[in-house]
């Protein structure tokens, strides 16, 4: 397939795909059972299918859901994952991918940075995942965004909330011009001058533990939801995929931050669908 211009991409329907793995996880596993949770709490009755940017998601066609990726165990799984996402890519249309944990955003960039040029990458984390490996793990969660920058998958990466860097991914944050933006200087989105095509890649620790308790690792002194809100909502667009990581259910027995996570992920939704 060649490259999509970005002035001429058909920016089609957002595609929820589950990618349920967690094998790449150093600390507790879980965020494999993640992809039907954040469904099921997206579509509660609880709740109306409305976005904060007047986007009716329950309008048929207004976005599409593929399901799961099934037996995610190992062996050729990253290509089966990047086999998935260009199938989306080359229908013309977005990846809203549910992970699962961390590791997952390498494959799906594979699959959208070799098809669109010039991605953006907007990272909100907890954690700069810029480690050439971890714990002898290249494709560890923590590793990701080193091997989507050694391959030139986007063009810049952006991250917000960062509140664990240490020496060694200073070092590779130096190394491949990562802009970091830990929490005690958070950016106004305005003065970065981002534009698309972005790609979203949400972990949900990026959240105060207070807001979003079911996450593998906790890390106090985070973001609000409402802060994450207002964030999603200044990004400009067009806005070519994204991807929802690291929920654990395991630690998350009220249901909170399913629902937290449903939040986030209708927000992002309504952004890629605004007029």
């Amino acid at each position: 397939m060649k490259p999509l211009s970005p002035a001429l991409a058909p920016w089609g329907p957002p595609v929820l795909v589950g990618i349920p793995l967690d094998y790449n996880s150093s600390f507790l596993r879980g965020p494999a059972q993640a992809p039907p949770l954040i469904r099921a709490a997206l579509h509660s009755e609880a709740w109306n299918k409305t976005t904060e940017t007047r986007v009716d998601l329950s309008v048929p066609g207004t976005f599409e859901d593929v399901g799961d990726l099934a037996n995610l165990e190992g062996g050729e799984d990253f290509a089966r994952i990047e086999e998935a996402i260009t199938g989306i890519v080359s229908a013309g249309k977005r990846p809203v991918s549910l992970g699962g944990d961390h590791s997952i955003t390498h494959p799906i960039l594979g699959a959208l940075g070799r098809h669109i040029p010039g991605i953006s990458l907007v990272h909100f984390d907890a954690h700069p995942d810029l480690y050439a490996d971890y714990e002898g793990n290249p494709h560890s969660h923590a590793s990701p965004f080193a091997r989507i920058l050694e391959s030139h998958l986007v063009k810049r990466l952006v991250q917000i909330g960062i509140r664990t860097l240490n020496a060694r991914q200073q070092e590779q944050a130096v190394k491949y011009g990562v802009e970091i933006f830990e929490m005690d200087s958070l950016p106004d989105l305005a003065s970065l001058n981002l534009a698309g095509p972005l790609y979203i890649s949400f972990d949900m620790d990026v959240l105060d533990p207070a807001f979003a308790p079911g996450v593998s690792h906790w890390e106090p002194g985070g973001l609000t939801t409402r802060e994450a809100l207002r964030y999603l909502h200044a990004l400009p667009g067009p806005i070519v995929g994204a991807d929802l990581v690291e929920y654990n259910p395991a630690r998350d027995p009220t249901g909170l931050t399913a629902t937290a996570a449903a939040k986030i992920l209708k927000e992002i939704l309504g952004v890629m669908l605004r007029a």
